[in-house]
């Protein structure tokens, strides 16, 4: 049963992308255009961004940082005001491998301005409008490693826990208002972020691919998108086990 109201087809909707300049927001900006949509992309990246736009006729381009409030509730009103908001991704993201015993206070507040509070500037920019037409969707892009505690993941699984959170109570507080909500949990994809990965990475898989599986979960009224389901259900079950089997399994899986 959807969660969401399905979003049966593409063209003439406009979308926002936040984070798009390369991975999965570039692969899903692309996807996206490709069925007719008109696409807004944000990121910092501006010749990313304008090369984007450049290759793709009708995408505007609109460079920002997350972490700037101000910047991010004008590239808001230039949305805004172009036509109704039909769908807000939020891929902004941030990723430096961390453990306990190389502790940093800098690179842990990092990841909590990008990947967790540059959410939120972006909900502040776009909510209200989306509230008072009862209408669009937001879809967060966190990540498997929100489930539960990984090594290496000390600055970066915090924050996608908090949008996993984030993410379901968003869906209970407004879904009587007609605007769908999607949390998108993949595992491995080929990006610029787990390329400083030093681990073997299973199921790794493709933006291209990525992007496919969340317009398919868009599509179909899913709240709940994760990918590829041959390692994220795995993911999820490892979730269930008590605290001693879940630690254990971790460690044996992982070799750390």
């Amino acid at each position: 049963m959807p969660l969401n109201p399905p979003i049966t087809q593409w063209r003439g909707k406009t979308v926002w992308l936040v984070g798009a300049s390369s991975g999965i927001g570039l692969a899903t900006a692309e996807a996206l255009h490709a069925q007719g949509a008109r696409v807004f992309v944000s990121a910092r990246n501006a010749a990313a961004l304008q090369a984007f736009a450049a290759a793709h006729p009708g995408a505007t381009s609109l460079p920002l940082d997350v972490t700037d409030h101000a910047a991010v509730m004008a590239a808001a009103q230039l949305v805004l005001t172009a036509g109704p908001l039909d769908l807000l991704m939020y891929c902004a993201g941030y990723y430096q491998p961390q453990r306990a015993t190389g502790y940093k206070l800098a690179d842990m507040l990092r990841h909590d301005d990008i990947n967790y509070r540059g959410a939120l500037h972006v909900l502040d920019a776009v909510l209200p409008n989306l509230l008072a037409r009862k209408a669009g969707h937001i879809s967060l892009i966190s990540s498997v490693a929100g489930y539960g505690g990984l090594p290496q993941s000390l600055a970066y699984g915090p924050t996608k826990a908090a949008l996993n959170n984030l993410a379901e109570t968003l869906y209970m507080d407004i879904k009587d208002s007609h605007i769908g909500v999607s949390l998108v949990c993949p595992g491995f994809v080929e990006t610029p972020l787990t390329a400083t990965n030093n681990f073997s990475m299973p199921a790794l898989i493709t933006p291209a691919q990525a992007a496919a599986a969340i317009l398919q979960g868009w599509e179909a009224g899913r709240f709940d998108i994760h990918f590829p389901k041959r390692f994220t259900l795995w993911m999820k079950a490892l979730r269930l086990l008590p605290y001693p089997a879940y630690f254990a399994a971790v460690r044996k899986f992982t070799g750390l």
